[in-house]
């Protein structure tokens, strides 16, 4: 049984387990909760490293799809087929349902509470850590009001996927994306769907947001555009200049002063600005898609190989209610 989830900036999503019965082999296929996923290592309660698991044994895995929930049942299963299987068909159950019709965006809530329409509005909250996540649920479900209740109908650590998206889309949910970000196959997903995904890295913003709408208050909004993503490939030093990190553009393209974020296995870990752009040795104004370049972040030099740089621009629209 999986008793504690979380998010390694450096190896990924992690599950702690206690061995109920049987043993567990490093290399073994298993299912847990809707994921799944294959024993590429595992520590013991001392943090070194093991090759099996017994019975009352806890233990940390690595090797997982996605993130676990704290309290799914974790199964071993024969081979990769069989794992993913199961999985695919617990992540069909959970948004089983008709998919809805009219989407509810945060801009046009206070229009749709007035109409009669929303009585109750569902939340998706997928968080980078746990601690996160609980204060946020538990600050969104003391909005509800005589109006319109706030239900948290799914929550979780780790980024914004295809399932969180088909979930929304069924029960006509926001997701909310605190310090997490989805990727473009999810994004695009969601475009599909009129599922209305937000992204923050600020608690009580998410709480304003939420209150404003259900308020008719909504403030000016800034619509995001991602213009480009870059997959860093090697890292150079440059003495008196920091960090560089040679990049390869897998979309769009690159600006020079444009807005960026760090994404490490999807989790934000730097959010700002593009101090330098180069082409080999010469300055670019821009870099497009296809083409490789050397990018300099803004008062930032922890970056590593296979790191991905998100490119976007900020544009202030009026909210619609």
């Amino acid at each position: 049984m999986c008793i504690r989830d979380r998010l390694d900036k450096n190896r990924g999503p992690v599950a702690t387990l206690l061995i109920r019965s049987g043993t567990l082999h490093q290399g073994d296929f298993f299912v847990c909760g809707a994921h799944f996923g294959r024993v590429r290592a595992m520590l013991n309660d001392r943090g070194q490293k093991i090759t099996s698991a017994t019975p009352s044994m806890p233990v940390e895995i690595y090797g997982i799809s996605e993130v676990p929930m704290a309290g799914d049942d974790f199964t071993v299963v024969p081979d990769e087929k069989t794992a993913k299987l199961v999985s695919g068909h617990r992540s069909e159950a959970s948004v089983d349902g008709a998919r809805g019709q009219n989407a509810l965006r945060l801009e046009n809530l206070f229009e749709r509470i007035s109409e009669g329409e929303v009585k109750e509005l569902n939340i998706i909250v997928k968080a980078d850590v746990q601690g996160s996540l609980e204060a946020l649920q538990d600050n969104l479900v003391k909005l509800s009001t005589d109006a319109v209740k706030l239900n948290v109908i799914h929550s979780g650590t780790g980024a914004a996927t295809e399932s969180d998206v088909m979930l929304a889309s069924a029960s006509k949910a926001i997701i909310i994306c605190f310090n997490v970000r989805a990727n473009p196959t999810v994004r695009t997903l969601a475009e599909k769907e009129q599922v209305d995904v937000r992204f923050y890295d600020v608690i009580y913003k998410v709480i304003e947001d939420v209150r404003s709408a259900m308020t008719g208050l909504l403030e000016p909004i800034y619509s995001e555009t991602i213009i480009g993503r870059a997959e860093v490939k090697q890292i150079f030093h440059v003495s008196k200049v920091g960090t560089i990190a040679g990049c390869y553009v897998i979309d769009g393209k690159v600006e020079r002063g444009s807005k960026v974020r760090l994404l490490r296995e999807e989790v934000v870990v730097y959010d700002g600005s593009v101090a330098s752009l180069k082409r080999f040795k010469d300055d670019a104004k821009e870099v497009l898609a296809g083409f490789e370049c050397g990018v300099g972040l803004e008062n930032y030099n922890d970056i590593k190989p296979g790191d991905v740089l998100e490119f976007y621009a900020l544009e202030e629209t009026k909210a619609e209610l």
